[in-house]
């Protein structure tokens, strides 16, 4: 069963790549390119603060530990994981659009999915603080509950933020050296 949450975390790292400019050319567009700059340097700090959440979740899920040891991981990660998706959307939004044909829409729809993945980490985090450590099996099956809703989120996709990174901003970013180590992070590894 904590097999279970651990593989669903290992899902949710591609979610924390989706941000780190994996293209190669650059561009010539300099308010663009001030834009990756923008954004790179601000979601950088936030993508290592997921990898280090989902580590942490992924050691207690995976090394047969106490329920109270497990739960506190997985509401602490989760609660780092949604500050960290928030503090991504402000950036985004902040930013502005970026200077390409529908960027205010790419930017827009960029910023709604990661104020929801924010919302639905959240909502991971109060389930995992309200099961019952105190017995085992209900713990278990709560726990089971949450891997379940993890994977399902790890695998909803990141369609908003593909489509934001497609063409010259994937460009742009990938010439930022923030986003270059951002795509350097540390990943949960399976255990």
């Amino acid at each position: 069963m904590n097999k279970k949450l651990a593989a669903a975390l290992s899902g949710g790292a591609v979610l924390v790549l989706a941000l780190s400019g994996c293209s190669s050319s650059s561009g010539n567009n300099d308010k663009l390119n001030s834009w990756a700059k923008q954004v790179c340097d601000a979601v950088q700090p936030q993508i290592k603060k997921i990898a280090t959440a989902n580590v942490a979740i992924q050691k207690e899920a995976s090394d047969d530990s106490a329920p109270e040891d497990v739960q506190k991981a997985d509401t602490k990660g989760f609660k780092d994981i949604s500050d960290a998706y928030k503090v991504m959307a402000t950036a985004i939004e902040k930013a502005g659009p970026p200077d390409v044909d529908d960027g205010k829409k790419k930017q827009k729809d960029a910023v709604k999915e990661l104020n929801d993945l924010s919302a639905s980490y959240a909502d991971l985090g109060k389930q995992s603080d309200a099961l019952d450590t105190k017995d085992q099996a209900k713990f278990a099956d709560g726990l089971s509950g949450v891997a379940e809703q993890l994977g399902k989120l790890s695998q909803s996709g990141t369609d908003a933020l593909k489509k934001l990174e497609e063409g010259d901003v994937g460009k742009a970013m990938a010439t930022q050296a923030s986003c270059k180590a951002a795509s350097a992070a540390p990943s949960a590894t399976k255990g």
